[in-house]
């Protein structure tokens, strides 16, 4: 008789005390949401969404965003984005995005693949969108040869770490609204923006005028759960059915709305950020003493980009995993996150300095 294979330990395959700077993606979870999903185990709850949690997580996001803000628990930012997008656009629709979004530039066309809408962009300083910049690709409406335009979309914090104001986003979405257009938020960092602004998440979009939002989980210490939040239920259109047609609709929901849950209903959501943008303005203050290194955008979340000699960022990058951001340029990004300690980025911003001696 074969012998039946017998369990092993698992094993740490990683050392734990080692740091990046190149994602907060690189982060593992938050003990607190890690601890949070043991809740939810054990037993047997509905699938797809009709669990326990899942409804009780309605009401805390309709505290954050309003009474009529309705969530759609999905896997992945890009699968966000993508099931948002088509919820508030026709098959023929385009959305109006800056040129830096990361719909554009980072999702591997996904929008445009899999979602069958045309992207239209625009360059912005510092990856903002403004009204007039909406004007630029806001026409043609009516003619066949040009795919039409019916969204804007808006990322916050932008893809260069810089944050929106409400005043911003109410005046984008006054003049998207004045071509009958919707706004779609992308909030990968949503909560980062919120730490930064010091206001509630409805400030600056429920009560500007912002239709639709992605609310990002995976960058603030959750795992495989990110949300779609409705802030305008007249916008969008058969939303349950995209869900589960994009391969975005989980089965077993409860744990990613526990993971929600423990992030939402307290302040843990603020803390984290707060904590990762503090620990970003520490790496910026830090870098800025060395002549040789230029930080490129105002540091306003948990991101700093800056320039360094190619010679330093290839040495650097044998030390401390971050991402070239532009080959032309020399340009880097670095990024913190809930887990990133004052300790990480002294270590970190010393062997910049360094590495910059070394040449």
């Amino acid at each position: 008789m074969p012998q039946t294979p017998q369990p092993t330990d698992a094993q740490r395959r990683h050392d734990t005390t080692l740091r990046g700077f190149a994602s907060d993606n690189y982060a593992g979870m938050h003990p607190e949401v890690l601890e949070a999903l043991a809740l939810a185990n054990g037993g047997h709850q509905t699938s797809y969404g009709e669990d326990a949690y899942s409804e009780h997580l309605q009401d805390i996001f309709k505290q954050h965003f309003g009474p009529q803000a309705h969530t759609h628990l999905v896997l992945n930012g890009t699968g966000a984005n993508v099931v948002a997008l088509q919820a508030v656009t026709d098959r023929w629709g385009a959305v109006i995005a800056a040129d830096t979004s990361h719909i554009n530039c980072d999702e591997n066309g996904a929008p445009e693949r899999v979602g069958g809408l045309k992207l239209l962009t625009v360059p912005g300083e510092n990856g903002k969108l403004t009204p007039e910049l909406i004007d630029r690709q806001a026409w043609g409406f009516g003619d066949p040869h040009r795919a039409q335009p019916q969204v804007v979309s808006i990322t916050q914090t932008t893809e260069l770490g810089t944050c929106y104001t409400p005043e911003e986003i109410a005046a984008i979405c006054d003049r998207a609204h004045e071509h009958g257009l919707r706004v779609h938020l992308d909030g990968a960092r949503l909560a980062n923006a919120a730490a930064t602004l010091g206001l509630p998440l409805h400030a600056f979009t429920t009560d500007v005028g912002v239709d639709i939002l992605t609310f990002g989980g995976t960058k603030n210490g959750l795992m495989l759960a990110e949300a779609i939040v409705v802030l305008n239920p007249t916008a969008t259109r058969g939303l349950e059915f995209l869900h589960k047609a994009s391969m975005q609709l989980p089965s077993k929901t409860r744990f990613l709305a526990v993971q929600f849950e423990a992030l939402l209903a307290g302040d843990l959501w603020l803390r984290s950020a707060n904590h990762a943008n503090a620990l970003a303005k520490r790496l910026s203050d830090a870098v800025n003493a060395y002549e040789q290194v230029e930080v490129l955008y105002p540091v306003q979340a948990n991101a700093v980009f800056a320039t360094l000699p190619k010679a330093v960022t290839e040495r650097l990058q044998k030390r401390f995993r971050f991402y070239t951001w532009d080959e032309n340029t020399g340009a880097v990004r670095w990024m913190t996150a809930f887990d990133t300690t004052e300790a990480d980025i002294d270590a970190f911003s010393a062997a910049i300095g360094e590495e910059l001696a070394a040449q």
